[in-house]
C-alpha cells in the first residue's frame, strides 16, 4: 500500500468530489493521505478533513506565496490547531523566489518563524523550495532545522542539496515530474536517494503524471510517481511502497499512534 505524502484536497478543484477523489485513491492501492494546508483558513480546513475522514492526516501552515499574511496571531492559532493528533506537520512553508507573490524578506520571515514554531512543538516540518536553494539551506542551517527534520516536498535541488537535506534529518520527497521525458536530472536523483530516505507524493491537483499529465491530479495517481521511481532503481512496485510507507511513517510519527 501507498501513502500520498503531500496533496492538497481542501482546493477548490476537489470541492465537488472529496470524497469520490479519497475512493479512487483506496481502490488505486493508495492506503493514506497527507493533506497539506497552504494558508490559516486550509489550513483549518485539513485538520477537521483529518478528523472527518480516518485516511486522512493534515500538515498546517502557510505557503511563501502568502508569507506577506503572516502575523503573530497566525502562530497562535497554528499551535493551537497543531494540538490536534491529526496534524502531523508544519507546513507547507519556504521559499519561492519563482512566482515571488510575497515579497523575499517576508517569505524568509515566516520559514524561520514556521521552523521556530516547529521546533517548539516537536512536530517535522515540510519544505517548499522553488528557484531558492541557497537560501533555504541557509535558513534551515540557521535555524537547526536537524533538531526536527521534516521533508522537502517536491524536491527540485541537486544531488548536493538533497544529500545535505538528509544530513539534516530530511528526506526527499518527488512528485509527478519524475515521470516527465526530460527530467533526467530528477530522475537520476530518484535513483542515488537511499531508500530509506525517499517519499513520493503527488501534490494533487497539481503536477499530475505522467501518463495522465493535462488533466487534474489526485491522491490516487501517485502509483504511477511510483511505478517510475521503481522502474528507475529496478526494483519491484512493493519494494517501493514498502519503504515510503515506512519512511512516511517514520518522520510523521503522530500517523502510527492517530486515531480517528
Amino acid at each position: 500500500m501507498l501513502i500520498d505524502s503531500h496533496c492538497h484536497l481542501t482546493d477548490s478543484d476537489f470541492k465537488r468530489d472529496q470524497a469520490e477523489v479519497l475512493q479512487r485513491a483506496q481502490a488505486m492501492g493508495v492506503e493514506r493521505v497527507v493533506c497539506v494546508g497552504f494558508d490559516l483558513a486550509s489550513s483549518l480546513e485539513v485538520e477537521a478533513l483529518a478528523r472527518q475522514y480516518s485516511k486522512v492526516y493534515a500538515v498546517i501552515g502557510v505557503h511563501p506565496h502568502d508569507a506577506r499574511l503572516v502575523r503573530e496571531q497566525t502562530y497562535v492559532i497554528l499551535k493551537r490547531t497543531a494540538q490536534s493528533p491529526r496534524v502531523v506537520a508544519i507546513g507547507e512553508t519556504g521559499l519561492d523566489y519563482y512566482r515571488n507573490l510575497s515579497p523575499r524578506e517576508a517569505q524568509q520571515q515566516a520559514f524561520r518563524g514556521h521552523i521556530r514554531l516547529a521546533r517548539e512543538l516537536g512536530l517535522p516540518l515540510v519544505i517548499h523550495d522553488r528557484e531558492a536553494h541557497a537560501d533555504v539551506l541557509r535558513i534551515m542551517r540557521e535555524e537547526k532545522v536537524n533538531e526536527v527534520g521534516g521533508v522537502v516536498h517536491c524536491f527540485s535541488g541537486s544531488w548536493e542539496m538533497a544529500q545535505e537535506c538528509m544530513d539534516m534529518g530530511f528526506y526527499i520527497s518527488l512528485a509527478g515530474p519524475v515521470t516527465y521525458n526530460n527530467a533526467r536530472r530528477l530522475q537520476e536523483i530518484a535513483t542515488r536517494v537511499p531508500l530509506d530516505r525517499l517519499l513520493v507524493e503527488t501534490d494533487a491537483p497539481y503536477l499530475t503524471p505522467v501518463p495522465l499529465r493535462g488533466k487534474r491530479n489526485e491522491p490516487g495517481y501517485v502509483r504511477y510517481v511510483a511505478e517510475k521511481i521503481a522502474d528507475l532503481r529496478e526494483i519491484t512496485l512493493e519494494e517501493l511502497a514498502r519503504a515510503t510507507t515506512a519512511n512516511v511513517e517514520k518522520i510523521f510519527y503522530r500517523m502510527a499512534t492517530s486515531t480517528s
